[in-house]
């Protein structure tokens, strides 16, 4: 089965630990561990990855806590592919989701932008006056987006960054988002091509922060009862969770229900107002119904591709999978205890990885799967810009597949519909069915006969309370009428009303004893 959501997590030692951290693959429904890359520690914000896609495996960066050094990954070996010098040690590191561009962050506040393919320095230039905390790209992969401790948020244009008419230049923002005032720690980009999206940027200073990228406006300021570290959005843009030093986790949720003029429900969005609007979530308005408390604290962030588990690392290496609509903790992966989870992220499981290789390929070995989707180039990055390097510019492409008999089998983005379509099934599926299979509908008949016998008895025991109470009703009756009669016909008729009654009561005990 190709449609197999998995979870790739980056461990570095803890301050008071020793040994190297990892790139690891878990599977999302059991928590085993799939793959292994070993020989990496980095710290928060300095892991990245592009999964196998277009017919090129996917790659995994990680850019070292204690060295000028970044480690290149792919998923088809378990050892390193490549050691990269770097000018400078990173604070932070980003790529855009087609691998062309990455862009390093250091704590001088200067950002590096290279090409992946060939491992040009394109730009390098004092962007911040303090260290850059998060670099993230918008999703078309046209702009670049920095953090810093100077509390401010900058966005740059990839396309200027990269012009050779402007490489003398210096670099300058296209607009800057500045209205936070403590250190910006997190940024969440949101989907749809540059401009028209939106970003979240966290921060110190207690807030959450949601701005319009088209207007270069503030919409909405979320205000937190502590700081905030990170955070994580689903990709449809319904809410957020933002995690404090202290271990919680708030979901704020950014559309709610409304009574409609006309009758009936209708759905607003939350905030809008612009810098005067500032939205307080704090623990006795938020309850317990949004607000999840791990305990230790959290480093990490993610939302499954279902966006129904919401997954927490912590400082002590755990990782909690919560979900979402109850807020229940339904697991944990403590698979790297004594080490800290810095990043955590979602993925389809490669089909290309390293001795898991998909049988829809026909491929025996990782070898074999080369030779289907090859591994994507990454040549080693400069230390210094080199116009004459620029100039030549030789990148190594894949081009797409037009004859697909080259293949003697069809790869894993070619298999049939059909197959798809049950895949696509499962891989929906709610997390209680994937793990019972069959004992869902077996313990389903087996409550259903249950509440059958249940309201069998409850009618008899309904039939007795009945005929109970109608025996009660009848004696108290009789008891009555017996006094009626006896008072006035005393001297006459002596017992004469009890005999007349008596028929009644013999009645009476025959539907008790029915």
């Amino acid at each position: 089965m190709v449609l197999q959501e998995t979870v790739l997590c980056t461990t570095a030692p803890q301050p008071s630990g020793s040994g190297p951290g990892a790139f690891v693959l878990h599977d999302l429904q059991m928590g085993t561990a799939l793959a292994s890359f070993r020989q990496t520690s980095s710290a928060p914000h300095c892991s990245a990855f592009v999964e196998t896609q277009n017919g090129q495996g996917g790659i995994m960066l990680g850019a070292q806590m204690d060295k000028a050094v970044l480690n290149v990954y792919n998923f088809q070996r378990d050892q390193l592919a490549l050691k990269v010098v770097l000018p400078e040690k990173l604070s932070c590191l980003a790529l855009d989701q087609n691998a062309n561009y990455c862009a390093g962050g250091t704590s001088q506040g200067r950002i590096y932008l290279w090409e992946v393919a060939s491992g040009i320095l394109y730009s390098a230039w004092d962007a911040h006056y303090r260290q850059v905390n998060v670099l993230k790209f918008t999703s078309d992969g046209t702009s670049l987006i920095s953090a810093s401790e100077d509390s401010g948020v900058c966005v740059w244009s990839v396309s200027k960054l990269v012009d050779d008419d402007l490489q003398n230049e210096l670099p300058l923002p296209q607009f800057t988002l500045s209205d936070h005032t403590l250190p910006v720690t997190d940024i969440v980009c949101g989907i749809g091509p540059f401009p028209k999206c939106r970003v979240l940027t966290a921060s110190l200073d207690h807030t959450v922060k949601l701005w319009d990228l088209s207007t270069q406006s503030l919409i909405t300021t979320f205000h937190f009862p502590k700081p905030i570290t990170c955070i994580t959005s689903d990709i449809s843009e319904r809410m957020f969770f933002a995690a404090s030093p202290d271990g919680s986790v708030h979901q704020v949720n950014l559309f709610r229900e409304r009574d409609s003029k006309h009758g009936g429900k209708i759905i607003v969005a939350i905030g809008g107002a612009g810098t005067s609007d500032i939205i307080r979530v704090d623990d006795e308005n938020v309850g317990k119904t949004r607000l999840i408390t791990v305990g230790e604290g959290v480093t990490a962030l993610s939302i499954s591709m279902t966006t129904s588990l919401l997954l927490v690392g912590t400082t002590s290496g755990l990782i909690h999978l919560y979900d979402i609509a109850s807020h229940q903790l339904l697991r944990s992966i403590s698979a790297h205890k004594g080490m800290s989870i810095t990043f955590l992220a979602t993925m389809l499981k490669p089909p290309d990885l390293v001795g898991h290789i998909s049988l829809s390929l026909n491929v025996s070995s990782s070898a074999e799967a080369k030779d289907v989707i090859p591994v994507r180039p990454v040549a080693p990055f400069q230390r210094m810009k080199d116009p004459k390097a620029r100039e030549a510019h030789e990148v190594t492409m894949m081009l797409p597949v037009q004859d697909k008999t080259l293949y003697n089998n069809a790869a894993e983005y070619d298999y049939p519909e059909s197959e798809f379509q049950n895949d696509y099934a499962f891989f929906v599926r709610p997390t209680e069915s994937q793990s019972s299979g069959p004992s869902v509908s077996a313990r389903v008949s087996e409550l259903e006969e249950e509440v059958q016998q249940l309201r069998d008895q409850l009618l008899k025991a309904k039939g007795v309370n009945d005929a109970m109470w109608e025996t009660v009703v009848q004696k108290l009756l009789s008891q009555g009428k017996q006094k009626q009669s006896s008072e006035p016909q005393s001297s006459n008729t002596g017992h004469e009303p009890l005999d007349v009654e008596q028929p009644d009561l013999e009645r009476s005990r025959k539907r008790v004893r029915k």
